[in-house]
């Protein structure tokens, strides 16, 4: 299970495909993250130099099984999302995340269906902020 920790700075396509890996299997091997990665066409020691280097960044950890490392991620999903939405908004969009759902919605990158589950989350964060903490 994956533990709260600082937001990750930097974040790259590789390591967020295995983060993935890991967040779905809970731990795996170098061999394992490689097999879900063969799309890619990544050599198992580019996998295993990137996983110790995200280890070296406390992004993810091992245990010992024998011969083999067992990785598994530190960094919650949760908060991975968080920071990358709050760096694309900051990025992209000067900070003011009205403007990226605006984008997308002008876009049309956000079907009827989707629309409607939107409202109903904003009701529902609308309902939980008149409550206050519990």
């Amino acid at each position: 299970m994956a533990v709260t920790m600082k937001a990750p700075k930097n974040l790259g396509e590789l390591q967020l495909a295995i983060l993935r890996v890991l967040w779905d299997r809970g731990e795996a091997a170098v061999a394992d993250v490689h097999a879900a990665l063969a799309d890619r066409g990544l050599a198992l020691t580019t996998i295993a130099t990137m996983l110790r280097k995200m280890e070296d960044k406390r992004l993810v950890k091992h245990r010992e099984n024998g011969r083999q490392f067992l990785y598994r991620a530190v960094a919650a999903p949760e908060l991975v999302h968080k920071h990358m939405v709050g760096d694309l908004v900051e990025r992209l969009f000067d900070g003011d995340p009205l403007a990226l759902v605006s984008h997308l919605l002008a876009e049309g990158d956000v079907d009827l269906e989707e629309l409607e589950a939107l409202r109903q989350r904003v009701r529902a964060a609308q309902a939980a902020r008149k409550e206050g903490p519990r």
